[in-house]
């Protein structure tokens, strides 16, 4: 069984700021909603994992998203960034459905609406004899690339414009070497975000070690599910690094006149 969650966050809190200015405290706050889930736990590689995602609509409107196998308890994220004295029994201040009906029902042929926050990176080295190195692409021709690039082993294809949507003939150009398509296909890529956040500090408040530094991008777009086996592994696994600190986590929405995550 797997569970979607979604979470306000009351930006208005100062315990909401320190979350949103740290993925690896909004990690730690996430993981704290599941009491069988010990930090110690190593995730299972092959089955569903917790994955979660910011999405800021607005500066006073940021929603959490939790996907996960186990239904969560998010009274302690209620108390610190929500709005606890509003909190009844029939809405505690989050919304858990079950997620496992609606992934059960996808099938191939269907169009949906996505949204994904991700970390694209590659390997690189200068020359041969050195180790390779871990680096994010950096601009919207290389991002878009990481994306197409993996859509079918995650079990979709992202939907190419029709020829009047078009701007450019066949809705390819090119960047350099590498053909650019960002008017091929009903994908955009925005919200670049360059990170960097200590992961832990000692009880004197020092840093341990050298600081997370990630890229952060987010993709809205419309897509073709090909695999509905692949495609659910994908929507409780993620997509690619980060897992931990808000990237992969990829949602459905029902397709409209302009996609919108719901």
């Amino acid at each position: 069984m797997s569970f979607l969650t979604r979470f306000r966050v009351n930006t208005a809190r100062p315990g909401a700021r320190r979350l949103l200015t740290s993925p690896q405290a909004m990690h730690a706050a996430v993981m704290a909603s599941f009491p069988d889930l010990l930090p110690s736990d190593a995730p299972d590689r092959e089955g569903p994992r917790v994955l979660w995602r910011l999405d800021h609509r607005a500066r006073a409107e940021v929603l959490l998203y939790v996907v996960s196998p186990h239904r969560p308890d998010l009274t302690h994220l209620v108390e610190q960034a929500g709005w606890p004295a509003a909190a009844v029994p029939d809405n505690p201040g989050w919304q858990t459905r079950p997620y496992s009906p609606f992934l059960d029902r996808l099938a191939d042929g269907d169009r949906w609406a996505f949204k994904l926050t991700a970390n694209p990176v590659h390997t690189i080295r200068r020359t041969t004899d050195e180790p390779r190195k871990i680096t994010a692409h950096l601009t919207a021709v290389h991002q878009m690339r990481w994306l197409l690039d993996r859509q079918e082993k995650c079990g979709f294809r992202i939907l190419e414009k029709t020829d009047d949507k078009r701007l450019l003939p066949g809705g390819t150009t090119h960047h350099g070497k590498h053909e650019h398509h960002g008017d091929r296909y009903e994908l955009s890529v925005a919200n670049q975000h360059n990170l960097a956040f200590d992961k832990s500090r000692d009880a004197n408040g020092k840093r341990r070690g050298k600081p997370v530094t990630l890229v952060t991008v987010t993709y809205d777009g419309r897509l073709e599910v090909t695999d509905p086996t692949l495609l659910r592994h994908t929507l409780t696994q993620g997509i690619g690094r980060a897992k931990a600190y808000g990237c992969g986590l990829i949602t459905l929405s029902p397709l409209t006149t302009a996609p919108q995550q719901a």
